[in-house]
């Protein structure tokens, strides 16, 4: 983001000289004038800025002033200042919208400490306008696998690459990572997109049903079997079955499964016909499969089959520059389930996030993203405020983003800068303010 302006109206020249000046001592750019049509030349929605002017000055007045900015922005911050200061006065401009009214004379400091704050308010306010911005332009693949990180953009590419084939996938991901929403995108962007995807949960099905479920009956083939039933495979014509949590799938049932992924058809229970089956098969694990398959807990030849092209979604904690982004598309999704509004997101608050371990993954910010737009999640916050400052909460947000790329790129120096914008120089110096080494991120 750009400098930051201070765009000053004030009729008495000496005054607006000293404000300058002392503005500027304090670090800050100031476009000073006594003319308000000079100053809303510079005035938009994308301006990052805060309006401070005089309320009382010829032709015109500060709230006339602040009226036509938020015709422009009603959320662009002012600052009213005057020589005649009264209760009543005071009350009318923080009625009328005013981030905060001064009464002269007022020290250069303390001016400088509101419009510093003023300034923050602004940024959040435009930081949170561009994510909703980058959300809005997101479609189709963008808008379900969101993230900016070079793991996500990979992931979003080898989707593309397999939607159009009729390959079956092994997705890879611990749980809450979005294993589903990774499979019904290689159903949707696909040519079986306006065919049937059908989800069973392997890990949750009774062992003594599942088989009927997938293959489905014939009447009498079991007892309380009163009629024919089409099974979820069957349904699945055209389509795609996704299976997650497969190595929970009974290992009896894994040897018809690889019978049927081989043959590609099925026979009812009850029945000795084979039915042709045009199936796509996702399947998707949490656990190590081959491993499991070594430990006799799942069948090593249904594992070779299954992992003839596999997809491996990251784990949260590895993508954390993604939170901010991803946070406020669920956020968009709570809005819309709870009809609420979505809060404005603190720096401190986005920091709490990236320090978090997210053992839960994605569905684990979903959770919270829920509670943040109830209203439960700022009353926590409000709670444990430990009175940090802008400049801690910055510094933690910045170190939490330098980690998670360190450790994705295993403490190799050179794609980190890179991939961070910075030079070599300055990413060394970040490390050492921030006590950080090359091993994965963590505190030298």
């Amino acid at each position: 983001m750009d400098q930051a302006t201070v765009l000053l109206i004030d009729d008495e020249a000496d005054l607006r000289r000293s404000l300058s000046q002392g503005l500027e001592l304090s670090g800050q750019d100031v476009f000073a004038t006594g003319n308000p049509e000079e100053a809303f030349e510079r005035i938009n929605r994308g301006f990052y800025g805060v309006l401070v002017t005089d309320i009382r000055m010829p032709g015109t007045d500060g709230f006339k002033v602040m009226k036509q900015a938020s015709e422009i922005d009603p959320a662009l911050p002012v600052v009213l200042i005057t020589g005649h200061g009264d209760v009543p006065l005071a009350v009318e401009a923080m009625r009328a919208g005013a981030y905060d009214f001064m009464e002269k004379p007022f020290s250069v400091s303390r001016l400088a400490s509101v419009v510093e704050r003023a300034l923050d308010k602004r940024r959040l306010v435009l930081e949170n306008r561009k994510l909703r911005e980058e959300l809005a332009d997101r479609t189709g693949l963008e808008s379900r696998l969101v993230g900016r990180t070079p793991a996500m953009e990979l992931l979003r590419r080898n989707v593309m690459a397999l939607a159009n084939t009729d390959a079956d996938v092994l997705i890879l991901g611990e749980t809450g990572s979005g294993k589903e929403v990774v499979a019904r995108a290689l159903h949707d962007e696909g040519p079986r997109k306006q065919k049937p995807f059908v989800a069973l949960n392997c890990g949750a099905l009774p062992a003594e049903i599942i088989e009927s479920e997938l293959f489905g009956h014939e009447k009498g083939a079991f007892t309380g079997a009163s009629g024919q039933r089409i099974g979820k495979l069957e349904h699945a014509h055209g389509g795609s079955v996704f299976l997650d949590e497969i190595e929970s799938m009974p290992l009896e049932l894994q040897v018809k499964l690889l019978r049927v992924i081989e043959s590609r058809t099925i026979e009812r229970l009850g029945s000795n016909k084979p039915i042709e089956l045009d199936v796509r098969f996702i399947a998707a694990t949490k656990e190590d499969l081959e491993a499991a398959g070594k430990e006799g807990r799942f069948r090593v030849d249904l594992f070779y089959r299954l992992n003839v092209v596999n997809v491996e979604i990251p784990p949260l904690r590895e993508r954390l520059e993604d939170i901010p982004l991803l946070f406020q598309h669920l956020a968009v999704e709570a809005r819309a389930r709870y009809r609420r509004e979505i809060p404005d997101l603190s720096e401190k608050y986005l920091a709490s996030l990236m320090a978090r371990d997210w053992l839960g993954n994605v569905r684990e910010l979903r959770n919270v993203a829920d509670r943040f737009v109830l209203g439960l999640e700022q009353a926590a916050e409000a709670q444990d405020d430990t009175g940090s400052t802008l400049f801690e909460q910055v510094a933690s947000f910045e170190r939490a983003v330098i980690a998670a790329e360190l450790k994705r790129n295993d403490g190799v120096i050179k794609p980190t800068y890179e991939n961070l914008g910075l030079s070599r120089k300055a990413l060394y110096e970040k490390m050492r303010k921030h006590g950080l080494g090359k091993d994965d991120g963590q505190p030298a």
